[in-house]
Formats: structure tokens, C-alpha cells, sequence
């Protein structure tokens, strides 16, 4: 095991944190150009698999670096590293990079089990570096808004919520399908987002009974399934009494690219944050009382790329390991619950 390197980043020495993209495909891509046009940091080294990739990515940030992969990206001396590879290497490859010193700023999921999250999460606590997982559904200015008034009480006591995220199309990389690679189908790729938002607006109340169904092609499938699925149903209950309802799915014929929603009802209203002509990025936020409801955000809202650019930010500024990131463990053990694992 490397050493822990615990002294003052190495960002303190230069005007900007040095950061190292390790894959950048499309996603990788948008993250750290988000993160560039904040200002607060750097491109130092690019890493992917396919040449033609980090060739874009370089276009970018002319002035970085190309390598061969996460070593070369460490070995160049960065203070944080963007990792947008497949669910598998996730974990292993935070860990690595956290052991060196440097921060990292992961997509989901951070690890396929509730143990893998935890061993990232240990590990930038031992190495006081900051955190951070690109759950973005978070940055709509939609949900921050309901949050803000479920958080003051305005829709009363929360007792039930109800989140979608129905997706017309699969995953175009293989491994998606490898339950060894992926940890699973779409509660890993979809449903994660779901459970993170309920958890999120409500402060992480403990969750005290999980139940889920999964399906593959229509047939269901059992706990610790061998084969992942396409469409899945779970409830979460809460210490609070809430119920939560979750569903999501690859490939569902629902007439239109998308369905996604987040809506919660409380004693004195409700809030609901819901997809526009299913699309996968626009967005309206509707706060509900009886019959009337009333608009809290609508398109357009540049909210991709906000979890990178604000993670970028706080490395600039110094931010360290961040207890919340102890958050992300319990949304992976709620996943394990709904596998049945």
C-alpha cells in the first residue's frame, strides 16, 4: 500500500490544483471541460484507452499531457483525478489515487457494493482528500429548489415519494451487461440517482426495511440475480414513516426517450420534479397545493456539468476530506438491499 500523503496539497504551490482525466469519453469529456471553464483548475494529463479520445479531450486543454493510464496520470504529479471509466475499475482505481494523496472526483456508482463504496470512502478519510461522485440529478436547479422547501417544512411532514427514471434505450458498452463489471443493470446506472435524491431531500433519515423487484426481458428475477436487469420496482421505508416508491428501467416502451420524475408529498402540499417532452435534460419543478400548482424551475438549466465545476471549486479552495461523503455508503447499501445481497 502506498503512503498516505497527509501534508498541505500540492496545490497550494501553484495557483491552480493540477488535474488528471483518467477516460474521456463523452461523459469524461463534458465533466472536465465543466470543470475548465470554472477557472479554478488545470488540465495536467489525459488517459483513455482509445487514442482518437484523448486526442479530443486535448483539444481542450492543449497544454496537457497525454499518458498511458491512472499511474501516469498520479506519476505527473496531479492533486486531484476525474475518473470516468466502467463500474468496475472505480473503486479500485479512487483508492489508488487517494493512497497518493490526490483527490478524486468518481462517477456513479463509486463502488458495486456497499463495501466497495466504503473502502473509497475509508480511504480519503485516512488521506484527508476530498471526495466527490457525479450524482447530478442533485444540481438541477429543480430539485435544489424542492429540497430547500422540504427541508423548511413547507409541504409539511413528507410522507410519501415516488421517483422514476425510465430510460427507451440500454447502455451501448458491453460491460453494462456483466453483473462481475457493472454491479448490476439499471437500479446501478438509473436507480442510484433515485435513491440519492430521496435520501438527499429528506437528510438521510435511516432506512429501515427494503424490498425490490427485478426483472430481465420481462422475467424476474431472484436475489443476487447472474444476469442484470432491465426493469425494477423497490420500496424503502424510512424511520421517519415515509415510503419510498422507486422504478426505473433500460429499454421501456414508453413512447418517448425518457420518463424521469422526483415527487414528494407531504401533510401541506407536495413538489415534483418531472422530464419535459422526454428529454433527458430539461427539466420543470412544480410545487403543489390541492389542485393549483405553481412553477419553481423550468428550462433552460446548464445543469450537467455543476457537481464537476462545484467539486472543482472546493479542490481550488482547499477542501479537504468531507464527512458527507459517508452519505454515499448508505446509498450503496440501500442498492445492495433492492439486489437482494
Amino acid at each position: 500500500m502506498s503512503e498516505l500523503m497527509t501534508d498541505t496539497p500540492r496545490a497550494a504551490a501553484t495557483d491552480r490544483p493540477r488535474i488528471g482525466f483518467l477516460g474521456v469519453g463523452w461523459i469524461g469529456r463534458h465533466r472536465m471541460q465543466a470543470m475548465l471553464e470554472t477557472g479554478a483548475v488545470e488540465a495536467a494529463a489525459i488517459a483513455d484507452p482509445s487514442p482518437e479520445m484523448a486526442a479530443e479531450a486535448q483539444k481542450l486543454a492543449p497544454g496537457a499531457e497525454l499518458v498511458a493510464d491512472l499511474d501516469g496520470l498520479l506519476d505527473a504529479g496531479v492533486d486531484g483525478v476525474v475518473i470516468a471509466t466502467p463500474s468496475a475499475m472505480h473503486a479500485e482505481q479512487s483508492i489508488r489515487a487517494l493512497e497518493r494523496g490526490v483527490a478524486v472526483f468518481c462517477q456513479k456508482p463509486l463502488g458495486r457494493t456497499a463495501a466497495e463504496a466504503k473502502a473509497v470512502v475509508d480511504a480519503a478519510r485516512r488521506a484527508d482528500r476530498l471526495l466527490g461522485v457525479d450524482l447530478s440529478y442533485r444540481a438541477t436547479d429543480g430539485m435544489r429548489h424542492i429540497r430547500e422547501i422540504v427541508q423548511r417544512g413547507d409541504l409539511g411532514r413528507i410522507y410519501a415519494v415516488d421517483l422514476v427514471f425510465h430510460n427507451a434505450y440500454g447502455p451501448d458498452k458491453q460491460w453494462f451487461y456483466d453483473p462481475a463489471l457493472s454491479g448490476g443493470g439499471c437500479v446501478m446506472d438509473l436507480g442510484v440517482h433515485l435513491v440519492d435524491l430521496a435520501l438527499w431531500t429528506l437528510s438521510f433519515p435511516k432506512v429501515t426495511d427494503v424490498s425490490g423487484k427485478l426483472f430481465s426481458g420481462g422475467e424476474p428475477l431472484g436475489p443476487s440475480p447472474d444476469r442484470v436487469e432491465d426493469f425494477a420496482v423497490a420500496t424503502i421505508g424510512l424511520e421517519t414513516g415515509t415510503a419510498v416508491q422507486v422504478a426505473c428501467s433500460w429499454r421501456l416502451q414508453a413512447g418517448c426517450d425518457a420518463m424521469i420524475s422526483a415527487a414528494f408529498y407531504g401533510t401541506q402540499g407536495g413538489a415534483a420534479l418531472r422530464n419535459v417532452d422526454g428529454s433527458f435534460y430539461d427539466f420543470v419543478a412544480e410545487r403543489y397545493r390541492g389542485t393549483s400548482r405553481e412553477t419553481l424551475a423550468s428550462p433552460p438549466d446548464a445543469w450537467g456539468g455543476r457537481a464537476a465545476a462545484e467539486w472543482a471549486r472546493r479542490l481550488a479552495s482547499g477542501d479537504r476530506f468531507d464527512p458527507e461523503a459517508d452519505r454515499l455508503v448508505e446509498v450503496s447499501a440501500v442498492l445492495d438491499r433492492i439486489y437482494g445481497r
